[in-house]
């Protein structure tokens, strides 16, 4: 495979797939139903891919690593924004919060896409949202983002959020990490990176030096 995949890419795979060493029993069938899993964010081992595999329940989480010979296709993120849904089920929260949000996500200028049960349905097909579901969102920000703006737009979400009845919830994407949108956009010293090699405490999302 000569793609780069990045966390929250969705991986389908390829005929013939190895079972996944010492996974529970209800992976297999999980991946008999929709043959997706999910890149996780961590170091790479071997040139294997750190990925995810979810069940039918949130306790139903599973991870492990794939050879990546065995990726037939990526789907990222950023692809999913516009992609539809069964029409049955487009009005469950989730899927509305999607069509709500997708112009303010879109004048922000950043690369986004829904990751979560909303963006594992929209690339596999399988029905994995429910009326409850909340949407999570992932945001590309390879510049830096002033507060006062990332206020403005958590604000603007989280009323569209709170007019569908449901939650979302926003990850913005540096070249070294990831961290919430929510946390960023209130008054704090420092914030919660997800990188690589484990979570860190920044004062600055885009500087690597000042990880602490």
């Amino acid at each position: 495979m000569g793609r780069v995949v990045s966390p929250h890419d969705l991986l389908r795979l390829a005929p013939g797939t190895p079972d996944f060493p010492d996974a529970p029993a209800w992976v297999a069938a999980s991946l008999t139903r929709a043959p997706f899993v999910v890149v996780r964010r961590a170091v790479s081992v071997n040139g294997l891919i750190a990925v995810g595999i979810r069940g039918e329940t949130r306790s139903e989480r599973f991870g492990s690593w794939l050879d990546p010979r065995f990726v037939a296709d990526v789907l990222k993120p950023e692809s999913l924004g516009s992609a539809k849904t069964a029409t049955i089920r487009a009005n469950l929260p989730a899927f509305a919060l999607l069509r709500a949000v997708a112009p303010l996500c879109d004048l922000s200028g950043y690369v986004w896409g829904p990751t979560g049960s909303v963006g594992f349905e929209l690339a596999s097909g399988y029905p994995t949202v429910t009326q409850t579901s909340d949407l999570d969102l992932l945001m590309h920000a390879p510049d830096p983002l002033d507060r006062a703006t990332a206020k403005i737009l958590f604000d603007a979400l989280a009323q569209a959020a709170l007019d569908h009845g449901t939650r979302i919830d926003v990850q913005i994407q540096t070249s070294i990490g990831a961290f919430s949108l929510a946390e960023y956009a209130h008054p704090g010293a420092r914030v919660m990176m997800r990188c690589a090699d484990g979570p860190k405490l920044v004062a600055d999302p885009w500087q690597t030096s000042q990880a602490a």
